[in-house]
Order: structure tokens, then C-alpha cells, then sequence
């Protein structure tokens, strides 16, 4: 797998789009990072860790309302062939301050919204509504 962080947001939607409770994806302290953030942002209902295997699991539970998926959408943007970053001054707004960018910064993972109020720039990983 070249890009775990895609192969992380790809299953969430896929399960999501099935309509399923929850999603097993394989184990790492970035899909980790990332899924307390949507968990912060009320995006899934919760997750968890699973130690079974070499690498372990982190079981998603994803979060409906009325029916329809929380996450309208997800998009990739820094991606292993063409990495994308944004200084402080120039952290993306996704869908006019209604959806999150997920920014790797120096600090570890966060928002674009507090990555601006810590006036800390990084790569941009993902865009969710």
C-alpha cells in the first residue's frame, strides 16, 4: 500500500456508503491521530484500537443522521507523489468554514482552525464535510 492515509479515507467511505456500522482498517499512530480528530469533530461516533495481528486493527464506528452518512465527503490533497503544504497565513478553508482540513503540522495532527490560532502551518492531508 503506498498511501495509508487514502486506503483510510476510502474505507470510512465505502462503509459509510453501505450503510454499515463499523469499519476495521489496519493500525498506525497517524490513522489513529486522525480518526480522534473526527471523532473531536463529530464525525464518527467513536473508535478503538484493536490489538489483534502484528499491526492491529482500529475499529471505526461510524456516525448517521436521518439515515445519511455525518461525512458528505472527503477528498485527498497532499498525496505521496505531489505533497502539499500551506503556511500559517494560507491554511485552506474547506466549504466556507463548514468542513475541516486536517493539517500535519510540527505539533502533530490538527485542524486548519486551530493550526490558525496556533499560527503553525504544515502539510494538508485531507478536506471533509
Amino acid at each position: 500500500m503506498t498511501d495509508p492515509i487514502a486506503d483510510f479515507l476510502t474505507r470510512i467511505r465505502n462503509a459509510a456508503n453501505a450503510r454499515h456500522k463499523v469499519v476495521d482498517v489496519p493500525a498506525s499512530r497517524m490513522k489513529e491521530n486522525l480518526a480522534a480528530i473526527l471523532k473531536d469533530q463529530g464525525f464518527i461516533t467513536d473508535f478503538q484500537r484493536v490489538d489483534e495481528g502484528p499491526q492491529g486493527t482500529i475499529r471505526v464506528a461510524l456516525r448517521y443522521v436521518n439515515g445519511s452518512p455525518s461525512m458528505l465527503g472527503m477528498q485527498r490533497v497532499s498525496r505521496p507523489g505531489l505533497r502539499r503544504y500551506a503556511g500559517a497565513g494560507e491554511l485552506p478553508r474547506v466549504k466556507n468554514g463548514l468542513g475541516i482540513a486536517i493539517i500535519s503540522t510540527s505539533q502533530g495532527l490538527m485542524t486548519d482552525k486551530e493550526a490558525r490560532t496556533r499560527k503553525v502551518g504544515g502539510e494538508v492531508l485531507c478536506y471533509i464535510w
